[in-house]
């Protein structure tokens, strides 16, 4: 387990980065935090460093987007609205999971029994004593990640 201290949304968004810079074809990251926490500025991050370049936002209605554009698609799904963790069969949430892409899954924890063990799981949370822009975010799972030195 890494925790990792971020104090503004630029240090979240360089974090995410960092992430997508290292990032490989089917991991599946479990992303978890409040609302308002930053998951989705994370996110955007982690697009950028896959060299995704167009606006990135919260699939919250459509559940899953893809983004081609990168070095490794991305599929982003945004489970907050999923009712029961089967709805994710419809969606063709395996095919996504064992495909060519990567996987960042914003409230995962919601669906947890459907993701692989080997699943890497971020949470962010805010300190308000510690100021408005102040993120603890911890990353749980596959060594290799945590193995290389991420830093915002």
């Amino acid at each position: 387990m890494k925790k990792i201290e971020t104090n503004s949304y630029e240090e979240t968004f360089s974090l995410g980065r960092t992430l997508g810079e290292n990032a490989f074809i089917s991991e599946v990251i479990s992303l978890n935090g409040d609302l308002g926490t930053g998951k989705t500025v994370f996110t955007q991050g982690f697009a950028a460093g896959l060299g995704i370049e167009g606006p990135v936002s919260s699939p919250t209605f459509t559940i899953v987007q893809s983004y081609e554009d990168g070095r490794i698609p991305l599929h982003h799904f945004d489970v907050y609205r999923i009712a029961d963790p089967q709805e994710m069969e419809e969606i063709g949430f395996d095919e996504y999971l064992f495909g060519d892409g990567v996987c960042l899954i914003e409230w995962g924890d919601m669906v947890e029994e459907l993701l692989p063990p080997e699943t890497i799981r971020i949470t962010i949370e805010k300190d308000p004593a510690r100021g408005f822009d102040y993120r603890q975010i911890t990353i749980e799972g596959e060594k290799s990640i945590l193995e290389k030195g991420v830093r915002p």
